[in-house]
């Protein structure tokens, strides 16, 4: 299991690194193709974490530290590279779940 990366626009600058600080925007997706949370819906904002020390999902650690700058992909993460058995109830996001991200890396820092 783990994480399927599709690339829809390549990026033009490096790799972020463990422990940086990467801002992306991003639209998460359910099984069925609906939408439970998007950095690009009204009164959303970009998204910032600390890649790669275990404080968002196994597949976005893993699956962002192969994008570059600029770069636009589909990730499709295995229920244990998303929220796995516990689910996420409050996003609608049932146990188990396959999910898909459409992330877009917009700094490294």
């Amino acid at each position: 299991m783990g994480f399927e990366k599709t690339v829809t626009k390549a990026g033009n600058g490096p790799k972020p690194q463990k422990g940086q600080t990467v801002t992306v925007h991003c639209t998460g997706l359910r099984p069925d193709g609906s939408k439970f949370w998007s950095t690009k819906d009204p009164g959303q904002q970009v998204f910032s974490f600390q890649i790669g020390l275990g404080k968002v999902i196994k597949g976005w650690d893993e699956g962002v530290l192969t994008m570059q700058l600029g770069e636009h992909a589909t990730i499709v993460c295995s229920p244990d590279y998303a929220y796995g058995a516990g689910g996420f109830p409050a996003w609608g996001i049932a146990p188990n779940s396959s999910l898909t991200f459409q992330i877009e890396v917009i700094s490294i820092q």
